[in-house]
């Protein structure tokens, strides 16, 4: 089983440029593309610097969210400020979290890999715990040596 830990973590808001993900939540090879080409997006045409120049850290937030029965999926970081082009602030929940670790090659090579042990692999073998909605999100720590790496936080609630 992939390297998980159950957390406790405080409220956080995360400031958040959004897409909405047309794909079929179970088509995950199109899903992973959406994602690839909004990441692509946003790094280009500067609006994911603009979000790091505000942040209060370094951690940069991919996050998934049901938002009016739309799946959408936001860049985001930790600010006390906003911006025009944000569209969403996005609140986490004060509670328990179940928190996988990994690295990838590129930021969205980590959040393919995360999503996948997070979702596929550890939700389904812990029995104590359960995803019950909200948002969740990959967080993007750090580089070293060319590798990105950082941790996938989804809040759970004790069965």
């Amino acid at each position: 089983m992939a390297n998980y830990t159950l957390e406790e973590k405080d409220s956080f808001t995360v400031l958040g440029i959004g897409t909405e993900l047309k794909s079929d939540y179970r088509d995950f090879a199109s899903i992973n593309k959406e994602k690839a080409d909004f990441w692509q997006s946003v790094s280009e045409d500067g609006r994911l610097d603009t979000l790091k120049g505000i942040a209060t850290n370094d951690y940069v937030f991919a996050v998934n969210e049901a938002v009016n029965n739309k799946m959408m999926y936001y860049a985001g970081v930790m600010t006390g400020e906003s911006l025009p082009e944000a569209s969403r602030l996005i609140q986490f929940p004060k509670g328990e979290y179940l928190v996988v670790k990994g690295e990838g090659n590129t930021a969205s090579d980590l959040n393919d890999k995360l999503t996948g042990l997070a979702f596929g692999q550890v939700l389904p073998e812990v029995s104590h715990v359960a995803y019950v909605g909200g948002p969740n999100a990959t967080v993007v720590m750090g580089q070293q040596n060319d590798i990105v790496y950082g941790e996938m936080w989804i809040p759970v609630v004790r069965k």
